[in-house]
């Protein structure tokens, strides 16, 4: 699903692709932290806070030059409250693209 969505986005296949744990869901850094996306099947609302300040951490770690993007499955939300919220920390902290798949 990964290398759809970098083939959708137009990303060529041989940008750097990182890979790292938070509350037990993978996350991928693509091209040193311009997108990320954690495509995990279930992402409980008790792992929301922390999956988003993995993705925050790595982010201020790698301070991309551009605009950073991040995608979840949509269906990995267990509500669209567990969404939302998300979406909003992300945004909050300097992340305002935030897509579902």
């Amino acid at each position: 699903m990964l290398y759809e969505l970098l083939l959708k986005r137009g990303i060529e296949l041989t940008v750097p692709i990182e890979e790292r744990q938070a509350a037990g869901k993978t996350i991928y850094s693509i091209g040193y932290g311009v997108l990320f996306a954690c495509l995990d099947t279930s992402i409980a609302a008790a792992d929301v806070d922390d999956v988003a300040q993995g993705i925050l951490d790595w982010h201020k770690e790698l301070a991309p030059e551009t605009d950073t993007h991040v995608f979840f499955r949509d269906s990995a939300f267990a509500d669209d409250i567990a969404k939302t919220n998300m979406a909003a920390i992300l945004e909050q902290n300097g992340i305002s693209h935030v897509r579902s798949l």
